[in-house]
């Protein structure tokens, strides 16, 4: 009796533990379509952006801007700044161990390479790691669940205005990119100088393409006969020239931080809902365990409570034979 009271107490624990999980699942998949609205919705913005400041670098050839400026050798001083965003909270599957893995591999590298690398962390689950490996951070802070662009526009001014200034020849991000809801992946990503970005630019172009490839139904070999159509389309067009109204420098100076703010905003809209998609992913699963968990007391109950009446009913018939005999 002593071991069914046992499985009936852990399958009553498992059963509670089942109803926190379902409960975070459904938390992590309504503040998942919330934020997922934000990041794909910002993403057309932010490559639009960009792509107007490299049409309008293109028009006007050489470019002279502070925030462009790739540091000469003689102009380097050997530091740059990696901001690393994780969360706050954890039972989010892999996804602040990626995070910290890739980060703690960007900066073996570059220390590698003589340079120094000054830390700021945003989230508590970074910042713990990153006390516990004794690494110095300069500037801790903690996740938003919703990010807004008037305080990351706050934190990103200073990096702005120290890279100009030549404090530090870059500035990079540690972050988790949102892809789609079935694929994430832990990048770094160069905010200054602009001229890093051109990565990130072409990778959002092959995000956006892919989405738009995915939606239709066509077969594959239509869809690159229309890429190839495309790119005849484009050969055959003539330069745009553009004028320009107000000045190219006024432009720039509007489009170049704004670039800057664009990019490293959709940083955290991106970590954001990589956060809730492998919360979501993680509570399923543990949802999931439980039930098979269920399932298994269940049968080991029944099974102990069929020996167990097993015996009884022996014990009872042995009674009885002694009695007639």
């Amino acid at each position: 009796m002593a071991k069914a009271r046992a499985i009936v107490k852990r399958r009553k624990a498992v059963r509670n533990i089942r109803k926190i999980t379902k409960t975070m699942q459904m938390i992590a998949t309504a503040k998942l379509q919330k934020s997922l609205k934000r990041a794909v919705g910002s993403k057309p913005y932010t490559l639009k952006v960009r792509e107007l400041v490299s049409d309008l670098a293109r028009t006007i050839g050489k470019v002279d801007h502070p925030l462009l400026r790739r540091p000469t050798p003689e102009d380097r001083t050997g530091k740059i700044v990696l901001v690393v965003i994780t969360s706050n909270r954890g039972l989010a599957g892999a996804f602040n161990g990626a995070v910290l893995r890739k980060a703690t591999a960007f900066m073996r590298e570059r220390e590698a390479a003589g340079e120094t690398v000054e830390l700021q962390v945003i989230g508590k689950k970074g910042i713990s790691y990153f006390n516990y490996q004794r690494r110095p951070i300069a500037v801790k802070s903690e996740a938003k669940d919703v990010p807004a662009f008037e305080g990351v526009n706050r934190a990103v001014e200073p990096l702005i205005r120290r890279f100009v200034d030549g404090e530090v020849d870059s500035v990079q991000v540690a972050y988790m990119n949102f892809i789609s809801t079935g694929l994430q992946r832990p990048e770094v990503l160069t905010i200054l100088p602009l001229a890093g970005l051109k990565e990130s630019l072409d990778r959002l172009a092959l995000q956006v393409a892919e989405k738009e490839s995915q939606m239709k139904a066509g077969a594959l070999d239509a869809r690159r006969s229309g890429e190839n159509l495309r790119a005849e389309e484009q050969q055959l067009q003539p330069e745009v020239i553009y004028d320009f109204s107000p000045s190219v420098g006024e432009l720039l100076d509007e489009l170049l931080p704004l670039t800057v703010k664009t990019a490293f905003f959709q940083t955290f809209l991106d970590a954001t809902t990589s956060e809730h998609v492998a919360r979501m992913v993680a509570m399923k699963s543990a949802t999931d365990n439980a039930d098979k968990m269920v399932k298994a007391l269940t049968m080991q109950y029944n099974r102990a409570r069929q020996s167990q009446i097993t015996t009884e009913l022996s014990e009872i018939m042995g009674g009885v034979e002694a009695m007639k005999g």
